[in-house]
């Protein structure tokens, strides 16, 4: 088929003209509460990444990989960092310039697909933040060897993640439709069902694959935590759908 990633940032593109919650930047105020040193940013949907995980971040290279959208590297960039945001949906990445511009403050724009070879030459950052995105690609192993590649040795990959659960379920959440792995690529079914709903082309993905990969890659895990979907009935249940990790390159 068409390559499926580009379908994806099209069907990004039209959340966020729809209002979609990961692609509304972050206002004026909040951008100030952020130079004044409060660091408030997520990975997963609800709970917000220790601080401990970050360091200094002042004067620190960080790659924001699949996140665009105008609300963490903002952040990033009022505490003193040097950012590149790396993305593919045109929309998230007018996001990012819109608020650098009503800011004023720098940041490298780069639009690119993460299921190719990163733009970027080994070792190039200190820090990559990577919110849960990895959804929609299907080689996630691919994406934490350039992650690897792209870290400076002592550098930081902070990646929101899913665990699989969410795959299962219709989209009220409360029967159980499809079987593990969800892969479209491999099942019209579930192509058909992710067109009916403009749900792009999602890829479930293991613990293996995540947190495995990262550990095949060369990352080192330092810790992680469980979050919800934040909504709906299986965060009612308080079932844990994402993962979020800490690895460092030794």
């Amino acid at each position: 088929m068409d390559k499926y990633t580009y379908l994806n940032a099209e069907t990004i593109d039209r959340w966020v003209d729809d209002g979609w919650r990961w692609g509304i930047p972050i206002t004026s105020e909040e951008y100030a509460e952020a130079a004044s040193g409060k660091l408030n940013v997520v990975l997963t949907p609800t709970k917000p990444v220790p601080p401990e995980w970050f360091g200094e971040i002042k004067g620190k290279k960080i790659l924001g990989l699949a996140s665009g959208g105008g609300q963490q590297m903002p952040v990033f960039c009022a505490l003193g960092a040097e950012c590149t945001v790396m993305d593919l949906s045109d929309r998230q990445l007018e996001s990012e310039r819109m608020v650098s511009e009503r800011e004023g403050y720098p940041i490298e724009i780069v639009k690119a697909d993460m299921a190719e070879r990163f733009p970027f030459d080994d070792e190039s950052f200190d820090l990559i933040f990577h919110p849960v995105s990895n959804c929609y690609v299907r080689d996630v192993q691919h994406v934490w060897n350039e992650c690897f590649r792209v870290l400076r040795h002592g550098g930081v990959l902070l990646a929101g993640q899913d665990n699989g659960i969410n795959f299962l379920f219709d989209d009220e959440g409360t029967t159980i439709k499809y079987t593990l792995p969800f892969d479209p690529l491999s099942d019209p079914a579930q192509m058909k069902d992710l067109k009916d709903s403009d749900s792009g082309v999602q890829f479930s993905h293991t613990i293996e694959e995540q947190l495995g990969g990262q550990l095949k890659a060369g990352l080192v895990l330092t810790d992680i935590y469980e979050d919800t979907n934040g909504e709906g009935v299986l965060h009612e249940h308080n079932v844990p759908t994402f993962i979020a990790s800490r690895a460092v390159k030794p």
